[in-house]
């Protein structure tokens, strides 16, 4: 059974690299709760009517949902180190552990007076138990990785049994450039419902964990913050996982599009939608700024969105920004409100430019459309001057 909606609703040292300043708030508890693999489009709060999300709907109804949050690698474990660090996947070299060194959010927050605890998903309500009064905390929670075979309690799996999900744009033929998971899109809606059992086995989980701080009144003093470190593609474009579902690697929406909730009770406003664009780059200059001490001095691409997660208007003369970026392997992205380009090295791939507002499932490549040459030369460039600025 699931949660009742009562049981679920949300009733110093200074670090070397640091350098500290004014505090803009007060300093909240953090509970960082991080998933591989799932994509913003699959939540009921991006949109989605057939797969059930109620617990992270509400987490969006409580608080602050940005529209449009890139992971800068559609690969879940390089993804991660971008998410804990701020750094590029070519400043980390593109590997799966950390580098020695490497400054991470625990780091940051814990110079800045906080006590850092990880816990997995069942077992974050204890550990949130255990955690000390009188004392900032950040809890990062890892929920299990979306991925196959989706071992999952038949209670979900019969909640999708007769699901057909005619909505959901599926390609009942793989992609010729599928790369992984071949026998999952051999029968992609039976493997889709797998999916979306797991998916809502996951928004449960979660609601013992929000019941938890609400049971320990500290719902109002701590910021709750879900996102994912990459996307899925789920049977789109005759894909099942993210980037490396496909050779070349892709940039699709699915793969690089993740959900960000924010709730903050008083804080960060309710039912608010953010349309910027952000990026998993950008989350380690915001919680430096949360907690009022310097970034690291690491050449961090980011920038922190604080004000836009807590309703402020930004400064007149520092509107936001008009582009991201991602890198994955030999595959790099360039991306605006209505246009990407996907850039490979020669050999590797053939580009890709996609109109977003015309064209939002990516079907008809303008790449090579001299009616798109300006738009494709200009985030071409963009993304060359990135990828040099930010490789070290």
């Amino acid at each position: 059974m699931f949660l009742s909606r009562r049981h679920i609703l949300f009733g110093s040292l200074t670090f070397p690299v640091l350098a500290a300043k004014k505090s803009v708030l007060e300093h909240p508890n953090v509970v960082l709760i991080l998933v591989d693999g799932l994509p913003a489009w699959v939540l009921g709060a991006y949109g989605n009517k057939e797969i059930r999300t109620p617990n992270l709907d509400r987490l969006a109804q409580t608080g602050t949902r940005f529209s449009n949050h890139f992971a800068c690698t559609p690969s879940p474990e390089i993804s991660l180190g971008t998410t804990l660090t701020g750094r590029t996947p070519m400043q980390l070299g593109d590997a799966a552990q950390l580098p020695p060194g490497e400054v991470t959010l625990e780091k940051v927050l814990s110079g800045a007076g906080y006590t850092a605890a990880s816990a997995g998903l069942s077992t974050a309500a204890q550990t949130l138990e255990q955690q000390a009064t009188g004392k900032p905390f950040l809890l990062t929670v890892r929920c299990p990785p979306l991925r196959a075979p989706y071992d999952v309690a038949a209670k979900y799996r019969d909640l999708y049994s007769q699901s057909k999900f005619d909505s959901l744009n599926l390609d009942r033929a793989p992609s010729g450039t599928a790369q992984t998971d071949k026998e999952m899109l051999s029968d992609i809606v039976g493997n889709v419902r797998k999916a979306a059992a797991a998916i809502t086995a996951l928004d449960e989980e979660i609601a013992p964990l929000l019941a938890k701080l609400a049971e320990k009144r500290l719902t109002d003093q701590t910021l709750v913050i879900f996102t994912s470190t990459c996307g899925s593609l789920l049977g789109r474009h005759g894909l099942w996982d993210a980037g490396a579902a496909s050779d070349p690697v892709n940039m699709y929406e699915e793969a690089v599009a993740t959900p960000m909730l924010w709730s903050w009770p008083g804080r960060v406003p309710a039912q608010a939608v953010r349309p910027e664009l952000v990026s998993t780059y950008d989350l380690m200059p915001t919680l430096c700024d949360l907690v009022a001490v310097g970034e690291p001095a690491r050449n961090l691409c980011g920038r922190s969105y604080l004000l836009l997660a807590t309703g402020k208007p930004l400064p007149k003369k520092q509107p936001w920004r008009k582009t991201i970026f991602g890198y994955y392997e030999s595959t790099g992205m360039a991306r605006i409100e209505r246009y990407k380009v996907v850039v490979r090295e020669p050999a590797k791939g053939p580009g890709e430019l996609y109109d977003l507002v015309a064209d939002p499932g990516e079907r008809v490549n303008q790449y090579d459309n001299q009616n798109f040459l300006s738009i494709r030369t200009s985030l071409s460039d963009s993304f060359a001057a990135w990828k040099q600025r930010y490789s070290a």
